[in-house]
């Protein structure tokens, strides 16, 4: 049986990069490791400018079943290397997006509500499950998932921690799109390749006011607004594109997060606001 961990797999120059989640004898359940192991290749992958787009995915027909809770006991506060996770795949300057099969399930579903998109096959179920542990949900956690359902939505799958189906995540918004069985792949590669040919400098804009507006307060960072005034304000992006649209030809849009010449926003998640669950 192969040991735990995240595999990553990134042809050189490739738009794209996969990481994989594999714990086959708990349903791809994250280990204490695993949970430390994703922050590094995130970073990893941020740094690389061939890379526009990151999926996460499970191994075989599991997305993840949640957090290794046999792992975790006796730890002093075992939710905190999940919320780093969490945090650190949010933040990520990039577009992500979970190519989601089966068991999507306790820190499994927080680490698909920490992507941008989340892509699944029909056969895929979900669940927010630390009330069958007694376990208070990070509040970060809970405010990202508020934010793709709505309250109503959240407090059936915190109270509960029942699972649902693809159709019923598709509609209180869990779910951007429900592929039919054999063509998640294809429809996930597709997809990215669409966002690679993108302006980054859109994207990456575009990601940040959003984790604005559903932060706690709500409210924008004016040096944040000021440093993409600036970005737009120097990027031949925006030339590329009216003339690309004019000359009736595909862009190619130059900026990217490594040429910036500035750091990524600090992670606003912090290790003690929280646990994760199973």
């Amino acid at each position: 049986m192969a040991e735990p961990g995240l595999s990553l797999d990134h042809a050189d120059g490739a738009a794209t990069a996969t990481i994989t989640i594999s714990n086959p004898a708990k349903r791809n359940a994250m280990t204490p490791d695993m949970w430390r192991q994703l922050p590094e290749l995130l970073d990893q992958l941020a740094a690389d400018p061939s890379v526009r787009a990151l999926v996460l995915t499970g191994a075989g027909g599991t997305f993840c079943a949640g957090a290794d809770i046999e792992a975790l006991r006796g730890q002093p506060d075992p939710g905190a290397p999940a919320v780093v996770a969490e945090e650190a795949l949010a933040a990520f300057p990039k577009p992500t997006i979970a190519a989601i099969r089966g068991f999507c399930v306790g820190g499994g579903c927080q680490l698909a509500a920490a992507c941008d998109l989340r892509f699944a096959a029909r056969g895929a179920r979900f669940g927010v499950t630390p009330a069958k542990l007694g376990i208070v949900y990070p509040a970060s956690s809970t405010r990202r998932l508020v934010g793709l359902v709505g309250p109503a939505a959240a407090k059936y799958l915190l109270f509960s921690a029942e699972l649902i189906d693809g159709e019923r995540a598709l509609r209180t918004g869990l779910v951007d799109e429900l592929l039919a069985d054999g063509k998640l792949d294809a429809r996930v590669a597709e997809f990215t390749g669409i966002l690679a040919a993108r302006s980054q400098l859109t994207q990456a804009a575009a990601k940040e006011f959003t984790a604005m507006a559903l932060g706690a307060s709500g409210a924008a960072d004016p040096g944040r607004l000021a440093h993409w005034a600036e970005q737009a304000r120097d990027s031949a992006d925006r030339t590329e594109g009216v003339a690309a649209f004019l000359e009736r030809r595909v862009p190619k849009f130059t900026w990217t997060v490594e040429t910036a010449h500035t750091a990524r926003p600090p992670r606003r998640g912090h290790p003690g606001n929280g646990s994760t669950d199973g």
